[in-house]
């Protein structure tokens, strides 16, 4: 599963106005986008994330600054560094996920799969190693 997840290089149209990056669900993404939301104003030291999700697949970008991403398959833990607008984190359903080390005035953009569905959701870490059948 942890294999799975991995960066995605988003298309980049370079121009000396400023460049552009897009996402098409189907071509640069393995699913249908249902919900957008951002995370910003993340103080200093703070972290997000720190769940996993049953059925939800995520494109993760850094809009703006940097942050890490520790993805964790209850045997295995990656840390990937996002720092570029162009590069997207797709995780797959059942991968457990925290967000850390946001410099000032990041931007973290999440397309996802669904909508907002609080049963898709493992806030319990035992109980997400439950589920996976390593607890």
């Amino acid at each position: 599963m942890l294999g799975d997840c991995k960066i995605i290089d988003l298309p980049k149209i370079a121009d000396p106005r400023g460049n552009l990056t897009f996402i098409e669900a189907g071509a640069h993404i393995p699913f249908a986008i249902e919900r957008v939301y951002y995370l910003y104003d993340v103080p200093g030291g703070a972290e997000r994330g720190g769940h996993g999700h049953k059925e939800l697949h995520q494109l993760i970008v850094a809009i703006s600054g940097s942050f890490d991403v520790v993805l964790d398959d209850g045997c295995k833990k990656k840390r990937f560094h996002l720092n570029r607008s162009y590069y997207g984190l797709y995780v797959c359903p059942m991968i457990w996920r925290e967000l850390d080390n946001f410099s000032s005035g990041s931007v973290c953009l999440v397309l996802a799969s669904n909508r907002y569905d609080e049963s898709d959701y493992f806030r319990d870490y035992d109980s997400y190693l439950a589920a996976q059948g390593l607890k």
